[in-house]
């Protein structure tokens, strides 16, 4: 039988995990009450399914390779995502008057602030988030927003913001690239989203836009843009930013627009009001379209 999901074993996934945390066999398997032995079988074969190594043996301990550390970060992420959500379930109350649904990006950089302003006005009411990175993916909410042109066909959406697009980095980056224009990003890192069905704008078309060719520098490349937009303050490359989105890390410093020019966000940000959403959430709804 098929299996859903395109997985290894969930034990060796686990194994690798705490040995990569760990930087050990031997602690990993203390932490998971196993084996050293067991711990290395797994991840043996581990390797096996995937094809490549993912640790360099050392004498005091293990290192990851660069397909090691690119997998630790998808699990370390997938890992993170299930014990919150484990920890929202053991400690949610029974009665929640809005669910709304939305991605990490969204929810980090602009939703949850709004919320906190919110419970200032109406105490009493529970907001509930559920988030999710993957397109496509629905269930039960009242409310939920998204990037793209609203589904006129019987949905009721209401438009939240629409944003310019800037390249962004650190003062260090732009200073250490001698970026004073927009060719001057035709050469160095970029940091790319490669989700493609998310429908954000690239680099290759933002560059487009402003009539100049493809990047040609080097690319690193992520399907979280939460990560896109960390790696960009840690230097690793230039990123794309919404300013609307990433208003606050603007105004804070941590990441810059290395060019005066931008371009207009070929889509908004909408909400879409759900046909069970409850009369609290309406009122939500509304609150939040008029606090935008």
């Amino acid at each position: 039988m098929r299996r859903p999901y395109d997985l290894p074993s969930l034990t060796a996934l686990a194994c690798f995990e705490a040995a990569a945390r760990k930087a050990s066999f031997k602690e990993a398997a203390r932490e998971m009450n196993v084996t050293p032995a067991a711990v290395s079988h797994q991840i043996k074969a581990l390797e096996t399914d995937l094809g490549c190594s993912l640790f360099v043996r050392r004498s005091r301990g293990v290192e990851l390779t660069e397909k090691g550390a690119f997998l630790f970060l998808a699990i370390r992420r997938g890992f993170e995502s299930i014990s919150d959500t484990v920890t929202q379930i053991r400690d949610r109350r029974e009665t929640v008057d809005v669910t709304i649904r939305t991605t990490t990006a969204v929810s980090s950089l602009w939703l949850t602030p709004k919320i906190s302003a919110f419970w200032k006005i109406y105490p009493a009411i529970t907001v509930s988030q559920i988030t999710s990175d993957i397109p496509g993916v629905s269930g039960p909410c009242d409310l939920s927003i998204h990037y793209g042109d609203p589904d006129e066909n019987g949905v009721e959406n209401s438009i939240l913001f629409r944003d310019h697009i800037v390249a962004l980095g650190t003062p260090t980056f732009a200073a250490q690239h001698r970026i004073s224009g927009v060719e001057d990003l035709l050469k160095v890192p970029l940091i790319h989203m490669s989700n493609e069905e998310n429908g954000w704008t690239t680099w290759t078309d933002w560059l487009q836009s402003l009539g100049c060719a493809p990047p040609k520098g080097r690319g690193f490349y992520v399907n979280n843009y939460m990560i896109a937009l960390q790696a960009a303050q840690d230097d690793v490359g230039a990123v794309l930013g919404w300013d609307g989105l990433v208003k606050s890390m603007m105004e804070a410093g941590r990441l810059v627009p290395l060019v005066p020019q931008s371009v207009p966000s070929p889509v908004p940000f909408h909400m879409t009001i759900h046909a069970k959403a409850t009369a609290q959430s309406r009122l939500f709804a509304d609150w939040l379209v008029r606090a935008t």
